[in-house]
């Protein structure tokens, strides 16, 4: 049973986006060329790299101001903001390098062909993405088989990750002899229905979500294999909420973990580690310099807004289990934990308004590439934690002293996934982050978690 319905993955929708935002730009920009008095950007064989660094600015701005978020994709009124900002920086830097780019016009005129071609047809694709490719007839339809008491963390997670993942129904495997009931606008169907509801529904996809394995029946085990046989989509749901969420679901991992964390070989590829630290060190030197820079206006703000010790510095847990101290600026009152340990907060009162401007704008965490010198972080890596609040949320969190195989980093991929985080609650979803990382790293994900900072600090989410 077959299912031949069109819909596109993730990864599909984002590497779409891509091609047809460039594609549009180059369509417009040469429609406007042979239509208007326009000859600043014309491609010929000889000007092909004008085409290339085009390309390269769209693609890096876009990702810094979002562009690609599928979640701000699928609505005009999120993504026009970052429509706006990135045929700014790119037109902005795309006149900056004249070098590379054509020799600004004389004729002034061009220069707003040239940012109205590329706003235009950005807007004009993605109006066209969220009126087609977002709309209901490409959503995959998926049918949740597990027990009920999973299905309402289940149906969160895929609703945050993804807007054309649509569960349609729940099969419940262990108590199959309940009436079909509602659970938020979900139906609950009978093992006895499975192949019914794929063809009513267009189901496109089976998701098994099971915390174990022996609750499912006889009769769902041999219709899932029937359904195989003949080429049906059926995935576990820790694989599909990974590649959803982009983190590893630890609440769902039991006693077979180690099929969960086939840990990327990059954590033993001597050639990456090389590489990753010769990087940590020459950043790390540029950041300092950028450091030296700032210094005095840092230095003029802490005196008169944030009176007292400009550093601050405070024992860390880092690679190994090794304990380091991790430097900072101060954004704190003094003497902020004369009671002892306590969570940080959004909104936190011990934070002075100059502390709160270093915590937003990052420039808090400069000192830091001091200690990514040192040897004792790295540039990337899961954010360290104090050794009181570990030896807690290790009693708590599964796998969580798992986060210390690696060096910890001065950002992240939970620091630019989420947002500012004061608890246990909050500690777990950055912990599935963290691993996600640790599992997954490569050159690749580094670069993304690097372009994802500057978007963090330019929209002032840091911490």
């Amino acid at each position: 049973m077959a299912n031949y319905s069109i819909h596109f993955n993730i990864s599909e929708r984002k590497i779409l986006l891509r091609i047809f935002d460039i594609m549009s730009i180059l369509l417009v920009l040469y429609f406007v060329s042979h239509t208007f008095d326009f000859d600043y950007f014309i491609v010929t064989k000889e000007n092909w790299t004008w085409v290339f660094i085009l390309i390269l600015y769209v693609s890096v701005f876009g990702t810094i101001f979002e562009l690609y978020d599928l979640q701000k994709s699928s609505k005009i009124e999120k993504i026009f903001a970052s429509i706006v900002f990135t045929v700014s920086m790119t037109v902005l830097f795309y006149f900056l390098t004249p070098f590379f780019t054509p020799i600004l016009p004389n004729n002034r005129l061009q220069i707003l062909y040239f940012y109205f071609a590329i706003f235009i047809a950005l807007f004009l694709w993605r109006y066209a993405y969220i009126a087609f490719i977002v709309s209901p007839r490409f959503y995959k339809k998926v049918l949740i088989i597990g027990e009920t008491s999973n299905i309402e963390t289940i149906i969160e997670a895929f609703n945050n990750s993804d807007p054309n993942y649509k569960i349609i129904g729940f099969v419940n495997c262990e108590l199959n002899s309940l009436e079909s009931v509602k659970f938020n606008a979900i139906t609950e169907y009978k093992p006895d229905q499975i192949r019914q509801v794929i063809k009513d529904k267009n189901i496109s996809e089976i998701v098994i979500a099971s915390y174990n394995s022996e609750s499912i029946t006889s009769e769902i085990y041999y219709s899932l294999i029937s359904l195989l046989e003949e080429g049906f989509s059926i995935k576990e749901y820790t694989q599909v909420y990974e590649e959803m969420a982009q983190r590893i679901p630890v609440q769902f991992v039991g006693k077979d973990f180690y099929k969960y964390f086939p840990f990327s070989r990059s954590n033993q590829n001597k050639l990456y580690s090389f590489f990753h630290r010769f990087f940590d060190i020459i950043i790390s030197l540029a950041g300092t310099i950028i450091g030296v820079l700032f210094f005095p206006l840092i230095l003029l703000g802490n005196v008169v807004a944030n009176r007292g010790p400009l550093f601050y510095s405070q024992d860390r847990i880092g690679k190994n289990g090794k304990v380091f101290k991790i430097l900072k600026y101060r954004t704190m009152v003094k003497n902020a934990e004369n009671a002892g340990a306590v969570w940080a907060k959004k909104g936190d009162a011990r934070v002075t308004p100059f502390g709160r401007f270093l915590r937003h704008s990052r420039l808090d965490e400069m000192p830091q590439f001091i200690n990514v010198l040192k040897g004792e972080m790295s540039l990337i890596g899961p954010r360290p934690e104090r050794p009181y609040f570990v030896k807690e949320l290790s009693q708590m969190l599964p796998f969580y002293e798992t986060r210390h195989i690696v060096k910890p980093g001065l950002t992240g991929w939970a620091q630019v996934k989420t947002r500012y985080g004061s608890s246990v609650d909050d500690s777990l979803l950055k912990l599935q982050y963290d691993l996600y990382y640790i599992k997954h790293k490569s050159f690749f994900l580094d670069i993304n978690i690097l372009v994802k900072t500057i978007s963090t600090m330019i929209f002032f989410r840091g911490q």
